[in-house]
């Protein structure tokens, strides 16, 4: 599904508004810098949103800053026949010789394309040597050439790459945008989801709207027909239910000792994965204890849950 439905232009792309803005004016005056760093948590759009970007300075019909997708710049982008634009996984192609490789490809001039674009995913691993031969291409980059760095952990970066790059920060997508994207999808499949099941896989997903594609296609060849339940979702996805959690922080704020460990004892019996429901439970804990701090954080603390677990988060603060 995360490959059906992927963005191909700006206005399909969710969240990362900031980001979006500034590339689309930077894209609309032509001042392309010859590299950036998109650096954020896992799937919230960096290799996606470097494709759009590629296909929009090559785009031969564009208005704005918007591709066209139907010029042969796009089509070859799209189809994925497009030598000029060069992806390289970086956890795989870490050495020197790849990068010597790209360094030859990139002093050719573009064969098609107006701009020969190097999308470079997991930059940051990177072996040193071939860390210095990229830098030694970004020194001196030739001037049809662009250089989109990817990565999930920018502070392992050298410096004297990150330096070169115009930086933007890929936030992690909060609950109501992956919603929206959930509920287009389900709405083209002719799927059905219960509410409560939609708030579990979205949980599950921790940020990350790939995640949470992937998950929900999990699910449709869990149960191809009918209403996805919030317990189809704890059976195929293996998640811990808020709800436990929640239930557990009750007993243990009522001092209810000996109920709470029964408690555990009859869920664990019932397939409670401990460690998942160990996560949870501390992540949840260490929420409502910043909630006592004031219940003004509540936005912060829990900006993208819903109104009933903010609800609840708060009742709780207050019983410790």
């Amino acid at each position: 599904l995360y490959r059906k439905y992927r963005p191909k232009s700006f206005k399909d792309f969710v969240g990362q508004e900031v980001v979006i803005k500034v590339i689309m004016n930077e894209i609309s005056s032509e001042q392309i810098s010859h590299a950036y760093l998109f650096s954020g948590h896992r799937g919230t759009g960096k290799t996606t949103l470097a494709r759009i970007f590629a296909k929009a300075i090559n785009c031969q019909n564009r208005k704005g800053a918007e591709p066209c997708n139907e010029c042969p710049s796009c089509r070859e982008i799209n189809e994925g026949r497009a030598i000029d634009l060069i992806e390289v996984d970086a956890a795989s192609n870490r050495g020197i010789e790849e990068v010597k490789s790209l360094r030859e490809n990139i002093r050719f001039a573009p064969s098609f394309l107006k701009y020969k674009v190097l999308i470079l995913d997991e930059a940051h691993q990177l072996s040193k040597d071939a860390t210095n031969a990229l830098l030694k291409i970004m020194e001196e980059p030739p001037s049809y050439a662009v250089f989109i760095l990817a990565t999930t952990e920018a502070n392992k970066m050298i410096p004297t790459v990150a330096s070169r790059c115009q930086k933007f920060n890929f936030n992690r997508l909060d609950h109501d945008i992956i919603k929206e994207k959930l509920d287009r999808i389900c709405e083209k499949e002719g799927i059905k989801m219960a509410q409560e099941a939609m708030d579990l896989l979205i949980h599950a997903a921790d940020g990350s709207l790939r995640d949470a594609e992937a998950k929900l296609n999990q699910l449709i060849s869990f149960v191809p027909e009918g209403t996805f339940t919030a317990d189809d979702v704890r059976e195929v996805l293996g998640v811990s239910d808020i709800r436990l959690v929640i239930e557990l922080v009750e007993l243990l704020a009522n001092k209810e000792k000996v109920k709470a460990i029964k408690f555990i004892s009859d869920n664990m019996e019932k397939g409670l994965d401990i460690p998942d429901f160990l996560k949870m439970t501390i992540d949840y804990l260490r929420k409502i204890m910043l909630l006592r701090i004031s219940a003004d954080l509540i936005d912060v603390v829990l900006g993208g849950e819903t109104k009933e677990m903010k609800e609840n988060a708060l009742r709780q603060a207050d019983l410790f």
